[in-house]
């Protein structure tokens, strides 16, 4: 194994930070049981925050960035992996404190590895990604937590989102009517295909003026937005309804009451992707190879080279992307 391309996030000596792609050397990989030759990896909103400065998202420099990829086993001192063995790794610390997925060559801890279920390939893995196994693990809680198709509307905010079109579409394919809320009208076209029955527009919502319980009208929600957003979903769900929260595109505050868990006994699930372990980790994952597969996952993947990396970020932030990217790095 030889010197291979990575790209890396640092600062420089006035502490902002400087992402570029650069050269490695083997013995600089973190530690780990489990080495991977990298074939893909994707951009999730968090590694814009983090390749840019924008969020403090590293909590340590230099760090190769990327907290999803996909690969082959190069070398194991895990039983459960051998060379050759397909995998994924997301989340945990890779990418903001464990060299991740923007590399050619990955070493990580076995614990954090999946065996790539049947039915996905190292590219579809990607094209989940991160987004992918949080909408898939929102499912899978509202699930446990009684939701059923038959229970009634499901809505999903921040709807154009890559999590927010990922469980619109699994939402739909497991029967559920599903509302998109969006702030994008001109995306109505793309939320219908994914499998949105209905397309809500925030601006017909009055958040000044949401009052503590509103007319019940979900008996489901994923919420990737947060804040006063967030505020209305709880005060519009129906008896016994459930909400998974995901996301705070909007904000990270919350100013709510009890009345919606009192009055109407409704559920508000957190959603961790980050640090959810097994064997909740394997059965979402092989979920998102059956069941849960996005029909329309190539549609709304876009594939970029590993040169393109550096360049592609500042979109993120600016709100100008929809779906996924996968990012080719080895294959």
């Amino acid at each position: 194994m030889s010197a291979f391309k990575a790209f890396v996030i640092d600062q420089d000596e006035n502490r902002k930070v400087v992402s570029r792609l650069t050269t490695m050397q083997p013995e600089q990989l973190d530690a780990g049981e489990v080495l991977i030759r990298v074939s893909y990896s994707s951009i999730n909103y968090k590694d814009a925050l983090a390749a840019t400065g924008a969020g403090k998202i590293i909590r340590r420099f230099p760090c190769v960035g990327g907290i999803d990829l996909s690969g082959e086993v190069v070398d194991s001192a895990d039983a459960r992996f051998k060379p050759g063995d397909k995998v994924v790794a997301t989340s945990f610390d890779i990418g903001v404190a464990h060299h991740g997925g923007y590399a050619e060559y990955a070493r990580v801890p076995a614990g954090w590895v999946v065996p790539l279920p049947a039915g996905l390939d190292l590219f579809e893995a990607m094209a989940l990604g991160t987004a992918g196994f949080t909408a898939a693990l929102g499912v899978v809680r509202m699930e446990d937590n009684g939701l059923a198709p038959a229970n009634g509307p499901v809505i999903v905010t921040g709807a154009t989102g890559g999590v927010g079109g990922l469980a619109i579409e699994m939402l739909a394919q497991l029967g559920y009517h599903v509302v998109a809320l969006t702030g994008k009208e001109a995306e109505s076209d793309y939320l219908r295909m994914l499998g949105a029955a209905e397309i809500k527009l925030r601006s017909s919502i009055d958040l000044d003026k949401v009052r503590p319980l509103e007319a019940a009208q979900w008996a489901g929600a994923v919420d990737n937005v947060g804040g006063p957003i967030l505020h209305w979903v709880l005060a519009t769900m129906m008896q016994a309804g459930t909400v998974a929260s995901i996301g705070n595109a909007a904000s990270f505050k919350l100013d709510t009451t009890v009345f919606p868990f009192i009055l109407r006994g409704v559920s508000l699930l957190g959603i961790d992707s980050g640090y959810m372990g097994f064997p909740t980790r394997q059965r979402v994952w092989d979920r998102l190879a059956t069941d849960l597969k996005p029909k329309h996952l190539a549609a709304v993947t876009r594939t970029i080279g590993f040169d393109e990396l550096p360049g592609a970020f500042d979109d993120f932030i600016a709100g100008r992307v929809k779906g996924r990217t996968v990012v080719r790095i080895g294959a």
